[in-house]
């Protein structure tokens, strides 16, 4: 039997994708998103995309994360230069356009704005609780984002990209922005030196596996992901020290 899910505290109520009828935004005809690097604001809507993607894959018992814990995973207060620690892009969705951005030097990076025609309407059934804290703009939603983090090999002399996750609320899925995000990913990583991005993809899920086989990414089929963790990782807690003590 899998453990019972963690529950969160009050201040981190988890939401789902339920939309209300009081609480809807309908776009038509053009939909423009924005993406950019997140920051310390973001925190609350990072927790609650994490969470839904371990809905998504039924793993909700393994969810452990707390604002708290991912604020030190994500910005600290000494970090690592930039994209070299764990890095969120976050997808905004508005119905009005973005302002065009400012090249800042504070985040290093320059937000992508992009413009989708709708095939049909996109309901954003949660505003208050995805709405963006990021500027002043009201009509901006937290549509999706894309973990990923520095890696390193012996078969290189750079390092590369480990892409953790994509993920997308289900309102916003199969428009493209799939495309735009994971693009944007290995833009970063073609120009800042960045040899590869490298990642898990499910062979379970064709949608997800052809999307990646699109994108460009070769499928090494001679290789298994692997994974020592839990108790098995455990045992070998101490284990100098226990040796050490029996000779």
């Amino acid at each position: 039997m899998a453990p019972a899910p963690q529950q969160p505290t009050p201040s981190e109520t988890i939401i789902t994708d339920a939309s209300s009828e009081n609480n809807n935004v309908t776009i038509t005809e053009k939909i423009y998103t924005r993406v950019r690097l997140a920051t310390k604001s973001d925190l609350s809507h990072i927790y609650q995309l994490f969470y839904q993607i371990h809905v998504y894959h039924n793993f909700t018992h393994l969810y452990k994360a707390t604002e708290s814990s991912l604020e030190g995973l994500l910005f600290k207060e000494n970090p690592l230069p930039l994209f070299y620690g764990p890095s969120v892009l976050l997808l905004e969705v508005s119905p009005t356009p973005f302002n065009e951005p400012k090249n800042t030097t504070d985040e290093g990076f320059k937000p992508v704005l992009t413009t989708f025609d709708l095939k049909f309407p996109v309901v954003e059934g949660q505003v208050e609780e995805f709405r963006s804290k990021y500027d002043d703009k009201s009509d901006a939603y937290i549509a999706g984002y894309a973990f990923f983090y520095a890696n390193y090999s012996c078969f290189n002399d750079k390092p590369g990209f480990y892409f953790e996750s994509l993920y997308f609320r289900e309102s916003y899925r199969k428009l493209g922005m799939g495309k735009l995000l994971f693009g944007t990913v290995s833009s970063i990583a073609a120009d800042n030196g960045f040899v590869s991005v490298d990642g898990i993809v499910a062979v379970w899920n064709k949608k997800s596996y052809d999307f990646y086989i699109n994108m460009g990414v070769e499928i090494f089929d001679e290789f298994r992901y692997g994974k020592l963790h839990g108790e098995n990782l455990q045992k070998y807690a101490d284990k100098g020290k226990i040796e050490e003590e029996t000779c």
